[in-house]
């Protein structure tokens, strides 16, 4: 620095340094702004554990556009009709009935109320009697289905008029996927109780009957439910906002 009594100014070589360290700074305020825009941006892996059934009805159809407008965020779905331990397996999320949801977690919900309905292909019912109660599904080859919680036979839950029935059944076949009961009751094999959005086509087309119409009641639906440390993610926060409703 050159100094006077009235001022201080930089020497040559103070003048070349300033001009170098101005470009120097800008570079670096080039990179933290990229690095912002970075760590900002929706990007990284979101694991979730759901049912098949939650899958199909409810988050992929939900997911698909998202995914195209957000070409850096992977997901993976992982159906097995378990509940998983979503803080021990390391997945950022799980999906199931609000009844089922982890406590101490978030939950948000993320489907509609939904039905299950009663239903069997027009070859089995043709000589047999249609159930008009849940008590005359006795004598009836029913399909049943094996939970994954609990390990025993789902107790068919019906409801009129305020009043509540659980009916165990009995049949031939047990499967623990609502769509491998849907191929058997088309086939003929009994009748299966599943998820009303599932049969839609079957019954529009005749491959199956609904039978107890009024005896079906409305569950509540599926719920997102995640730790709280996982809702400052960018990635994480997409999917939960094209999950939500």
């Amino acid at each position: 620095m050159t100094r006077t009594t009235r001022s201080v100014s930089p020497t040559e070589a103070g003048e070349s340094l300033i001009r170098s360290l101005a470009l120097r700074i800008e570079e670096l305020e080039t990179e933290i702004d990229q690095l912002v825009e970075i760590r900002d941006k929706p990007s990284g892996t979101v694991r979730i554990t759901l049912s098949d059934y939650a899958q199909e009805s409810v988050v992929w159809p939900k997911l698909r556009p998202v995914l195209r407008e957000y070409p850096d965020i992977k997901v993976e779905l992982n159906s097995d009709n378990g509940f998983r331990n979503i803080v021990e397996e390391k997945f950022d999320a799980g999906v199931r009935l609000d009844e089922c949801v982890d406590k101490d977690t978030i939950a948000v919900r993320i489907g509609p109320d939904w039905r299950l309905v009663a239903v069997a292909s027009p070859e089995y019912l043709k000589t047999r009697t249609v159930p008009k109660t849940p008590q005359e599904l006795v004598g009836h080859n029913c399909i049943n289905h094996r939970q994954a919680r609990a390990g025993g036979f789902y107790a068919w839950e019906f409801e009129k008029d305020g009043r509540e029935v659980r009916a165990r059944v009995d049949g031939q076949l047990t499967f623990n996927t609502s769509y491998a009961m849907i191929d058997a009751a088309v086939a003929g094999y009994g009748i299966a109780y599943v998820p009303e959005t599932l049969v839609e086509r079957d019954r529009a087309s005749g491959r199956l009957i609904q039978i107890l119409d009024d005896w079906s009641p409305l569950f509540p639906g599926y719920y997102l439910f995640y730790p709280s440390r996982r809702q400052n993610s960018p990635a994480f926060r997409v999917i939960v906002d094209a999950l939500k409703i």
